[in-house]
């Protein structure tokens, strides 16, 4: 059986924990009792196991049927940041918008009271709460622990503040600011302060400088290590001129050096990252999600993927995704995979019978081609499971492609750590591995932050990139770049510029006065 230890740990404790507005910093019930969980080491790793697996999977029991937090929607964490990251851009069109109350976010008109904003901000506040938690109990060992027991804690520490970190960064790519609170918090009568974006991403910039050389360099499958958090540096500080308004590429540079310094290389074959066996792609995967079908079932993550997907309409699709379900939530637009020129490996759609543009309404089953880049099948191309709840693909966070990518950009917005010569190099080798040859290999010449934008659409499509990418280029919100549907008219149109960032809900606003949406 695949996945690691710590996959299975987190059915060792129930948690059991209600959603609360005006308690942002809530403490989580954890099995028995708090003190029971925090005798034992094992009990230790329920909790971090609990912090990691809060990403894919939505309670205690197979499939999700018992729940962390109540919410309007009832879904984990990575379908969420799916559909808040996906769907208003050019990458995917939704089908069932109306019977699933998501017509704002693929129209781009949401407001304080959207069901799904509201989600997936609650959402990230429970993981950060979660954390806060398990660092509390972590800074107050009992006795009787042995030394190495001791040690081990502190790497679960570690480990705590890089996902509190990687979850905060959320908070501030989605919100741009948002209420902070930290293990040294009041559990009660406590109102968070309120911090903007600069104060977010110091305080993210700083947890990433002092725990990542503290962090294990190999660290276990799905547990995150010190490249984990050089690559976060590396993303939070690409987008840094957008959170603070002062560029910080030299920092992204910086961090993305630091990764490939380390000994992670391209996988040959890009379908297998995204494949049932995925967890075996650790040369390229610094980070990733785990989740399989027997111990961590999920209706999220890369089943709402792989199943959203899959068309419904009649296909025999098995042996494309490996699912025996077809939801046919989503298509991708004709903008998006008009990109990808013939001879790109990375090209995976179903266009026989579909339209590449729409003709009628976004909701049409047969227009917009179906991406298959995300499957259930192993490196064997067989079915890895039965999908009767959730499949065995792992949801990569952070990718060797990604720095190279982000490297690259940052010689391009100045830089002066690596030459343009060098940066170009690691584009081709993405590219390289894309056309199987130098076939698609970029000139000096076509080196410019255009075609990077685009390039890191097609080697980056669902994997919750898109509308941060092009909020940073200044393209998600303007005129300078138009998409069918886009503002909800057929043929596109720009849009309030306060659309660039989500609002903070209105029951968090009635909850903190410290809180308010300039914007909105």
């Amino acid at each position: 059986m695949k996945k690691i230890y710590i996959i299975i740990a987190a059915f060792a404790a129930l948690f059991c924990c209600g959603a609360c507005t005006d308690d942002l910093d809530q403490k989580p019930v954890i099995g028995d009792t708090s003190e029971t969980v925090y005798s034992t080491l094992q009990g230790y790793q329920s909790v971090l196991a609990k912090v990691y697996s809060s990403y894919s999977i939505i309670g205690a029991e197979r499939g999700g049927g018992s729940v962390d937090i109540s919410s309007e929607q009832g879904q984990d964490m990575l379908r969420n940041l799916f559909n808040m990251q996906e769907l208003p851009t050019d990458e995917v069109a939704y089908k069932y918008n109306s019977g699933d109350k998501l017509t704002p976010i693929s129209f781009i008109n949401w407001d304080v009271n959207d069901v799904w904003v509201s989600d997936t901000y609650y959402r990230l506040y429970y993981i950060i709460a979660l954390s806060n938690e398990l660092l509390r109990n972590c800074a107050a060992v009992p006795a009787g622990f042995t030394d190495s027991e001791r040690a081990e804690v502190a790497t679960y520490a570690l480990e705590a503040r890089f996902m509190r970190a990687f979850t905060y960064w959320w908070v501030l790519d989605l919100f741009g600011k948002g209420p902070f609170v930290d293990e040294n918090s009041p559990l009660t009568g406590f109102i968070p302060e309120a911090y903007d974006g600069t104060q977010l991403y110091d305080f993210i910039k700083g947890e990433i400088d002092e725990i990542a050389p503290l962090l294990p360099e190999s660290p276990s499958y799905a547990r995150a290590g010190r490249a984990a958090a050089y690559a976060l540096g590396a993303r939070l500080a690409l987008n840094g001129k957008v959170y603070t308004g002062s560029d910080h590429s030299e920092e992204a540079l910086e961090y993305c050096k630091k990764v490939m310094a380390m000994p992670y290389s391209l996988e040959a074959e890009y379908t297998k990252l995204f494949n049932a066996d995925n967890d075996r792609r650790t040369n390229e995967i610094i980070f990733a999600f785990a989740t399989d079908n027997e111990n961590s079932a999920t209706w999220g993550s890369a089943t709402y993927i792989i199943a959203g997907s899959c068309p419904n309409d009649g296909d025999d699709v098995r042996n494309i995704y490996g699912i025996g379900t077809a939801w046919g939530n989503f298509s991708t637009r004709g903008e998006f995979t008009s990109l990808f020129a013939d001879g790109d490996s990375r090209r995976l759609f179903l266009t026989d019978g579909r339209e590449e543009f729409f003709t009628d309404g976004i909701e049409t089953a047969n227009q917009g081609y179906r991406s298959y880049k995300w499957t259930n099948l192993d490196d064997n191309g067989k079915q890895a499971c039965t999908t009767d709840i959730g499949v065995n693909t792992d949801f990569p966070v952070f990718r060797l492609s990604e720095i190279y990518l982000t490297a690259a950009e940052a010689v391009l917005r100045g830089a002066t750590g690596m030459s343009r010569a060098e940066a170009l190099s690691l584009l081709n080798e993405v590219r390289a591995r894309a056309y199987g040859d130098d076939s698609g290999k970029v000139s000096d010449a076509q080196f410019n932050l255009e075609f990077l934008l685009d390039e890191r659409a097609r080697e980056l499509y669902h994997e919750l990139h898109r509308r941060t990418d092009l909020v940073r280029y200044d393209r998600f919100t303007t005129s300078s770049y138009i998409w069918q549907w886009k503002g909800g008219v057929i043929d596109g149109r720009a849009v309030n510029r306060r659309y660039n960032i989500y609002p903070i809900p209105m029951t968090e606003l009635s909850a903190n006065p410290n809180l308010k949406n300039e914007l909105y």
